[in-house]
């Protein structure tokens, strides 16, 4: 019979425990516990199913308080502050834990169907035409090297915030033939181009060779109102540009309220839409002072009411948020904000702001019967879950209007600019 070394032996028994240690539960518990913790006041959370492990709080500022349940291990959190916990094992410590509780947080709930005013932040340059003059066809604005998407900001030093603000200039080159000094906003960089008007033959008139715009409409769902602050956020993803595809970017816009008037249904390949129109009064609710990838935000200057949930409800951080079962509040007829039962297919903890959080199945089947899913200006209906506000649907999925995208209601409130970790929220 073979021997096998001593030293091979050793190595084998040595690997075989290693890997007994590596898979065995009391570690898989230990690994799978965070370092960092961040709870709201009242909230409860439990750690782990591990029997071996206990806990001590190293400080006492926030009134934490550790049990054991059964096999688990929770953590309630009394009142906002700073802990550390210390996790031992048979009276050795193995890992210290950081506790951040927050002070109790809500905002209501939207699911109203919005109409949304952008006005841009100079005058957008959205495509190039010819112009025809006696020794042929061109277009100055091209020529000068302006861009489609490019914003013009200013002419001759003199600001220009909307498309009015251009003719003076082109129509005054006649009198003086000196080039335009066009100021531009490309990509976040200031360039300054010079530009010279041609007479259309045509016409007898001068033009720049551009199409511009100087505003921006559309329909969509606001996702949540902060009573405190009057700070909303709607929409959750950027406006861009039909044209350009672009995202737009805003002096000032306004709210309205709008009205469903009909859905044309979503199939695979060919994403579905709501028909919209805006309110008779056209009476603005509030002010659009931001359009980022998180959608649109401002302040409002009435509380909108949805008819399901008009008081406030706490809010999941990205890493409270589970798979399974949730709704959406959004508007598929009238005025009337309706709820939808969904599935949260997957979710992401996120620690840094993304567009992407979570994938949505829409499983109500009055919804789909309606819409077929998912559809254009749904986008920003909150999603609930367990009687928490944990994000909005944001996307579609082409070939599976079923299904889509949503984000994490956590980044869409950092966008307003309200700060959850702040002790106290205070209006601005």
């Amino acid at each position: 019979m073979k021997r096998i070394p001593f030293r091979k032996t050793t190595g084998i028994i040595l690997l075989v425990s290693l890997l007994a240690i590596i898979f065995s539960h009391p570690l898989q518990d230990y690994l799978a516990i965070p370092t960092n913790v961040t709870l709201f006041e009242g909230q409860k959370k439990s750690l782990t199913d591990s029997k071996l492990l206990e806990a001590e709080v190293v400080s006492a500022t926030s009134g934490i308080t550790i049990a054991k349940e059964s096999k688990e291990l929770s953590i309630h959190a009394a009142k906002n502050g700073h802990e550390q916990v210390v996790l031992n094992i048979a009276g050795i410590p193995v890992k210290k834990m950081n506790i951040e509780v927050l002070k109790d947080f809500k905002v209501i709930p939207g699911g109203q169907s919005i109409g949304v005013k952008l006005n841009t932040l100079g005058v957008l340059v959205v495509g190039h035409h010819q112009i025809t003059t006696a020794d042929g066809a061109f277009s100055p604005g091209e020529t000068a090297g302006i861009k489609v998407g490019d914003i013009i900001m200013a002419i001759n030093g003199q600001k220009i915030t909307k498309m009015q603000d251009v003719s003076p200039f082109v129509n005054g080159y006649g009198d003086s033939r000196k080039p335009l000094v066009v100021d531009i906003f490309r990509d976040n960089e200031k360039i300054t181009r010079k530009i010279e008007p041609l007479k259309d033959k045509n016409e007898d008139i001068y033009k720049l060779g551009l199409y511009i715009r100087d505003s921006a409409a559309g329909i969509g769902t606001m996702t949540f109102y902060h009573p405190e602050t009057r700070k909303y956020g709607a929409l959750g993803h950027v406006i861009s540009d039909m044209d350009t595809k672009k995202p737009i970017v805003v002096k000032d816009g306004q709210v309205v309220k709008s009205t469903v008037t009909s859905i044309e249904k979503g199939s695979n390949g060919n994403p579905g839409e709501k028909l919209a129109r805006f309110a008779a009064d056209r009476e603005v609710i509030g002010n659009i002072t931001r359009n980022s990838p998180f959608g649109i935000f401002g302040r409002l200057t009435k509380q909108m009411e949805n008819g399901i949930k008009n008081t406030p409800l706490p809010i999941a951080l990205s890493n409270e948020v589970e798979e399974g079962p949730a709704e959406i509040y959004t508007v598929v007829e009238g005025n009337k904000v309706e709820k939808f039962a969904i599935e949260i297919i997957s979710t992401i903890p996120q620690k840094f702001p993304a567009t992407k959080g979570m994938v949505l199945k829409v499983t109500d089947k009055k919804l789909l019967s309606k819409t077929g899913g998912i559809v254009q200006g749904m986008s920003g209906s909150p999603i609930i879950q367990k009687g928490k506000v944990v994000g909005a649907v944001t996307h579609v999925f082409v070939n599976d209007p079923t299904s889509g995208y949503g984000v994490h209601i956590e980044w869409m409130l950092n966008e307003a600019g309200i700060d959850i970790y702040q002790k106290d929220s205070k209006a601005g």
